[in-house]
């Protein structure tokens, strides 16, 4: 078996930062549209606004959760390197496997995020079509 070394869990160093960024640009953005429908609502209390929030507030929470495994992963892989450091590969190799496994669930979270994103879209686009369709 080859050893694990410090430059394979620094590897992941800049995957993880991308993925992150992109993560709190989701988070950002799910925010605006938050305060959006919270002025919205407030000013109509309409129940499309509060299915809205319902799906907002999951894709919510489903972000938060893919960065908390996405900053564990960053973690675990520091603490890998500093394990290969004072020469505890045993224990590296499976902080780095654990790392790597949060990595995947972080990924796997984000798929379901945007499959939740995409029906939301869908349903936008369903009511522009029919809209669009009574008027012509």
């Amino acid at each position: 078996m080859e050893q694990l070394t410090l430059t394979t869990p620094a590897l992941l160093f800049s995957a993880i930062s991308l993925i992150m960024l992109a993560y709190t640009n989701r988070f950002l953005a799910y925010a605006a549209v938050v305060r959006d429908l919270h002025d919205k609502y407030q000013k109509k209390k309409n129940k499309v606004f509060i299915k809205q929030i319902e799906n907002i507030k999951k894709r919510l929470y489903l972000t938060r959760s893919m960065q908390i495994f996405g900053i564990t992963s960053l973690l675990l892989c520091v603490l890998t390197m500093f394990l290969i450091y004072i020469q505890q590969h045993t224990i590296a190799i499976w902080v780095f496997g654990l790392a790597l496994l949060l990595l995947i669930l972080s990924l796997a979270l984000l798929i379901v995020e945007i499959q939740i994103s995409v029906k939301a879209l869908e349903h936008h686009i369903s009511d522009i079509e029919n809209n669009g369709a009574d008027n012509l």
